[in-house]
């Protein structure tokens, strides 16, 4: 594709010296300057004065392999001189970092997209307003796209297309047919003696039952307060429905993420609710009978429906202050761009939002990535305030226990939604 101008990282975060913009629209300016190659990497270049320092925050798992892509990097631009520190973050708690002080954080770094709304809010992120070597939003997955976008404008690089979850079973107690449904489900569990798992008190995944339902939750327009109908009317026949499930003995609260795994591996649960994060130990697990799938349909008033989910990506984003942006642009770029996705997939096993890289062989032979696509139609990106996670989770947990003190499901739902709404403060 052919290399973009990028007048407005060049004008406005570059040019700290007398270095011309490379827009067209400033061709013919007052000054005289030259407008530049029409290339704007070799403008980039040309403009570089000295060795360009930058630092990049990656997960402390993808410490090696960041490392091993910017050495690629480098070699792109032999005659440049590049000082390029890797550090480690979180790609879940990176939005706290980089907001303690932005001017001192990373030039580029890695983070997970429910955090986007309040790094854009904070100014940290630059707008992607052009590029270097790929168009971003043609060649990245609608919802990668959609979750890197903040009020129709692009602030960040999808990177991966998996930080969501799905149905993992074990062949040899499910069918394919079974899987469709969690009723079908229960009765092959049961016949085999083993349970289906599922974190049904973290409210992560609570939220696939109400969705599923056709319920909505979300942020108001201030971007930090939520809005969630959950208790409208038929939000009582979801929470009884959820009830069932629980006290049925055969669908299972598996607690967190901990409880999962130990029942997996322990050989009770022959079905979980879980992501991508978990396939390696799973498949190990379930051995030969290994097999991942959407999630399936819940009994909702003697109707079957489709549970839904929330869906996530990791994002790049360069930092709005940084000294550098140019070349943090194009690093971030480099970072994301479709090899760079396909040797992630290849050592790290993550599944790519670029949409050449998913419509691989490899990656669509890969039962957990398939999955997580498949599913990928009745998700919706993770949108919610701070104040969702307690009240959803206390009103899972309590779900997930019968309603030991039988209070009334309206009030419990009611109980719910005043938190979730509530001022945040």
């Amino acid at each position: 594709m052919a290399k973009k101008f990028v007048a407005v990282i060049l004008s406005a975060m570059m040019v700290m010296s007398c270095i011309a913009a490379c827009s067209s629209d400033d061709k013919d300016s007052d000054s005289g300057d030259s407008a530049g190659s029409g290339d704007a990497i070799q403008d980039l270049i040309d403009s570089t004065d000295g060795t360009v320092k930058l630092t990049v925050w990656a997960s402390e798992e993808d410490q090696e392999l960041t490392k091993t892509l910017i050495d690629g990097f480098k070699a792109e631009y032999p005659d440049v001189s590049f000082d390029i520190t890797v550090e480690a973050c979180s790609e879940s708690t990176a939005k706290d970092t980089v907001l303690t002080d932005i001017s001192a954080a990373a030039d580029v770094f890695a983070f997970a997209d429910d955090q986007i709304n309040e790094l854009v809010r904070a100014g940290a992120l630059l707008e992607v307003t052009d590029s270097y070597t790929f168009n971003v939003s043609e060649e990245n997955l609608a919802g990668s796209v959609e979750a890197a976008t903040v009020d129709g404008k692009l602030y960040a690089y999808p990177m991966t297309a998996d930080n969501g979850y799905f149905l993992y079973y074990d062949s040899n107690v499910y069918s394919e047919s079974d899987v469709e449904s969690l009723d079908a489900m229960m009765a092959a569990a049961a016949a085999d003696g083993s349970k289906i798992g599922m974190c049904v008190s973290d409210a992560w995944y609570l939220y696939s039952f109400f969705k599923g339902a056709g319920f909505d939750l979300g942020l108001a327009d201030d971007g930090v307060t939520n809005t969630c109908n959950w208790n409208e009317e038929g939000g009582t026949d979801v929470a009884q429905a959820i009830i069932d499930l629980c006290t049925s003995g055969t669908f299972v609260n598996a607690g967190d993420d901990a409880g999962i795994m130990t029942g997996v591996n322990d050989g009770v649960y022959s079905a979980v609710v879980s992501g991508m994060w978990n396939a390696q130990a799973i498949e190990a697990a379930y051995g030969d009978g290994y097999a991942a799938t959407k999630l399936p349909t819940f009994t909702l008033n003697g109707e079957q429906v489709q549970m839904s989910s929330f869906s996530g990506y990791k994002l790049i984003g360069v930092n709005a202050m940084s000294a550098q942006a140019g070349w943090a642009t194009l690093l971030a770029e480099y970072l994301t761009n479709e090899q760079s996705q396909v040797t992630r997939f290849e050592t790290r096993g993550l599944g790519p939002s670029n949409i050449n890289a998913s419509a691989s062989d490899a990656v669509q032979s890969n039962p957990a990535i398939a999955a997580l696509a498949a599913q990928a139609a009745y998700a919706t990106p993770q949108r919610v305030g701070g104040n969702y996670w307690a009240p959803a989770a206390s009103l899972g947990s309590i779900l997930a226990a019968g309603n030991p003190d039988n209070t009334a499901l309206q009030t419990l739902l009611d109980e719910c939604v005043a938190g979730i709404e509530a001022a945040v403060i």
